[in-house]
């Protein structure tokens, strides 16, 4: 039987592991999504919001007042606008959206709060603009996905007006390391690994409590939160994060869609140009977006 897609990838990671050195690290990260072209019909613009840099991106079939804004992942110390421009420009395109992704700052450099300040002024940059918070989907990937929920928790608090809804991809919601998949999974998860992630919450944290509720989001009380897609692959060791959260938001009534997608790993959406279950997770994700922005 000839390697599935999702397999050839896992080869490629195996081939190029995770080097020591944090900017090698970074580099890495950069690497993987700087390899894959933009198709010519996405229109990318740098812009500044609010001292964060960002990233509009754009297709012809964008709605103007609908936007997705998009945290991307690296475990809080690494990603950038380059390693997941293509893979937000295709989440625009098939939620009929504008993008606008965020460089927001990372650690060790800048530990927490310093991401999540970034992400509160990427939104209040949308609402000064005069996006409508109901058109708003907020949405991010790994890190990048408790970032987002730990955003609007905030925005919930802060008595702001919430987005439209959260999509939420292969989420770590829990730096407490607490699921039970860290180990469950192991021996199937080619990127993630108690060690690697603990090492990561100890950058992000800087003595923080690793059981607070805007780091590790699903200690946190969920009540009243937007609608929510929660994306996770079989194959990750972070599957408990996502599952654990999708229990904790339904029990206190709010509209959860978790989708597990078989044989997945961390992070699949990036590969979306070369495993076709990328490009449907991410068809799913438009649509979603596209129900909930346009009030369904």
């Amino acid at each position: 039987m000839p390697p599935s897609e999702i397999d050839l990838i896992r080869a490629r990671l195996a081939a190029h592991p995770r080097p020591a050195d944090l900017a090698a690290r970074r580099a890495r990260i950069d690497g993987l999504g700087a390899g894959y072209l933009l198709p010519p019909d996405v229109v990318v613009e740098p812009v500044d919001a609010y001292g964060v840099p960002a990233d509009w991106t754009s297709t012809p079939t964008a709605s103007a007042g609908r936007v997705l804004l998009f945290l991307h992942g690296g475990g809080y110390v690494s990603g950038s606008l380059t390693s997941h421009r293509h893979m937000v420009a295709q989440a625009g395109r098939e939620a009929g959206a504008r993008t606008l992704a965020l460089n927001y700052r990372l650690a060790p450099e800048h530990p927490f709060p310093a991401a999540l300040e970034d992400a509160l002024a990427g939104y209040r940059f949308l609402l000064d603009a005069g996006v409508a918070p109901a058109k708003i989907a907020l949405a991010g990937e790994s890190a990048g996905g408790g970032l987002a929920l730990a955003t609007a928790l905030s925005l919930r608090e802060a008595r702001l007006p919430l987005p439209g809804c959260l999509w939420l991809s292969s989420p770590w919601t829990d730096l407490a390391l607490a699921g039970a998949s860290l180990e469950s999974k192991a021996a199937v998860d080619p990127l993630l690994s108690r060690t690697y992630l603990k090492e990561l919450a100890d950058l992000y944290l800087n003595g923080a409590d690793p059981r607070g509720p805007l780091v590790s989001p699903i200690y946190a009380d969920l009540a009243g939160l937007p609608p929510m897609l929660i994306q996770v692959g079989s194959a990750e060791t972070l599957l408990d994060d996502a599952v654990r959260l999708a229990a904790a938001a339904g029990a206190v009534d709010v509209f959860v869609h978790l989708a597990i997608w078989p044989h997945m790993i961390h992070a699949w959406h990036l590969f979306y140009q070369e495993v076709s279950d990328g490009q449907r997770s991410l068809a799913e994700a438009g649509a979603f977006i596209r129900a909930h922005l346009d009030g369904a």
